[in-house]
């Protein structure tokens, strides 16, 4: 792993390379679903049950400030959560959305539980690039949650659940099959 000490306002922090494009090192899988790494991409794509599927970091991180790119190659839902816990394919916790044009990249949602916590306004889905590289920040401080995309800050609130939470930060692909994305470039800095 790549690691970087940062002098910041508040301090140093600590940047991580969650992936070093070569394997799934630091990484659990959840779920039948197809988790591999091609040409330095980490790649989730739908296997044979069309289910749902995580792939999870081994380590928690609850406080963190975190960049990533992802490529959606086929029409489909995917996400990355944060603060989770999961249980075979049961996770629980909050998704910062990455899904195609209209359907509320850089929201949140909150898995077996409230639903969707905070959608962006309509007029910010012009910054999704559908089929290209697109740039997500999430940042969780506290009970603060922040997202970006492509640079445009997509929501920004706090939550008192959320704010009590601990646990792990997961990439998923939703169910239903025809689902094809690629990551890379995850950055982590734990605040």
């Amino acid at each position: 792993m790549v690691s970087n000490i940062l002098l910041t306002q508040k301090g140093y922090t600590q940047e991580k390379s969650l992936f070093n494009g070569k394997d799934l090192t630091g990484w659990e899988i959840y779920g039948t679903e197809k988790w591999y790494v091609e040409n330095g991409e980490l790649i989730c794509e739908s296997g044979k049950d069309k289910g749902y599927g995580y792939l999870a970091t081994k380590s928690e991180h609850k406080d963190f400030d975190l960049t990533l790119e992802f490529r959606q190659e086929a029409n489909g839902n995917s996400g990355v959560f944060f603060r989770s816990h999961i249980e075979g394919t049961k996770i629980t916790g909050w998704q910062a959305e990455v899904a195609p044009p209209e359907h509320n990249t850089g929201g949140i949602y909150e898995s077996y539980g409230r639903g969707w916590l905070i959608k962006p306004d309509k007029e910010k889905d012009k910054a999704l690039k559908m089929g290209e590289w697109n740039k997500m920040r999430i940042k969780v401080q506290g009970d603060h949650v922040t997202t970006w995309l492509n640079g445009e800050k997509m929501i920004d609130f706090k939550d008192d659940k959320i704010g009590k939470a601990n646990g792990k930060i997961a990439l998923q692909i939703h169910d239903g099959g025809g689902i094809k994305v690629k990551w890379r470039n995850i950055i982590v800095n734990d605040l």
